[in-house]
């Protein structure tokens, strides 16, 4: 049987080990600095036992699940341990600086610098989920670095996922998910924040909060662990997105302020284009 061994076991891994012994056949091995995550992936059955790095050189398939800012000691430390047959895949959603940390190491063509374009507000291996990969994007970046036999068993294990394979260069990759991905985390946090620093009663916050609130601030229930290390290690980008989003935020005050009925429509029909792009 073939097997995975998934670091990491929160939201991603355990998502990802759920989908690959499901759609893939694959037996799962787990590794995980917190006992607890390790006792409850087992208990919920999300792998079939405990492992460690010495085993990672029999398995078939290693994926990294775990922070950014933790991926490239962990990376490491994988390709150190991997067989010649092991497929070694991280999923961060910062890419330049994880590709750059391994870009000499000996054993840089098993790997391949993956991020799937998915995730839930949720974390820990309680909120793994089946079918969280379904018609979502993944990104492989550097693949020209990467051992053809082992990106294509990548690139399978992705259609078995039932995702869409795109690849692009680390710095690109890492501009687009600033306006994409952290960007809308960066607004949701700070809109969870000025709601409750000017609602002290949170009761009303409970019976006044409609549809719309709640999707907009869905992701400001985040877990701090995993996005810190993010907006830090893309700062960059984040910073970038951030001047441009303000710059928007203080246009439209400013035509609310001035009563610019006309300008405020304006603006909102143009933005309504966004509709087609996300269709597309």
């Amino acid at each position: 049987m073939k097997t995975a061994v998934i670091i990491g076991l929160g939201l991603i891994g355990g998502s990802m080990a759920l989908e690959l012994r499901k759609r893939c056949g694959y037996e799962i091995w787990g590794i995980d600095t917190n006992p607890n995550n390790v006792q409850k992936a087992l208990e919920l059955g999300i792998i079939n036992k405990e492992t460690d790095y010495n085993h990672i050189a029999k398995a078939d398939v290693a994926i990294i699940a775990v922070p950014v800012n933790i991926i490239p000691k962990v990376l490491k430390k994988t390709l150190d341990h991997a067989g010649k047959q092991t497929v070694v895949m991280d999923m961060g959603s910062v890419k330049e600086h994880i590709c750059q940390s391994v870009s000499d190491h000996p054993n840089r063509g098993n790997f391949i610098a993956s991020h799937p374009m998915a995730g839930t507000e949720f974390s820990g291996p309680e909120a793994a989920i089946y079918n969280l990969f379904d018609n979502k994007v993944m990104v492989f970046c550097e693949t020209e670095k990467s051992n053809n036999k082992l990106l294509e068993i990548a690139s399978d294990i992705v259609k078995a996922l039932r995702m869409r394979l795109k690849t692009m260069s680390p710095k690109d990759h890492d501009r687009h998910v600033a306006y994409v991905s952290h960007l809308s985390h960066v607004s949701s946090f700070m809109l969870g924040k000025t709601v409750l620093e000017i609602e002290k009663d949170e009761q009303n916050i409970f019976d006044l909060a409609s549809t719309g609130f709640a999707s907009t601030v869905r992701l400001a229930k985040s877990d701090a662990d995993m996005w810190c290390p993010i907006f830090l290690e893309n700062k960059e980008n984040v910073l970038k997105s951030l001047d441009e989003y303000i710059k928007n935020l203080n246009e439209f005050r400013i035509m609310i302020q001035n009563h610019e009925e006309k300008e405020i429509r304006t603006t909102i029909k143009e933005i309504n284009h966004i509709r087609k792009v996300l269709r597309s």
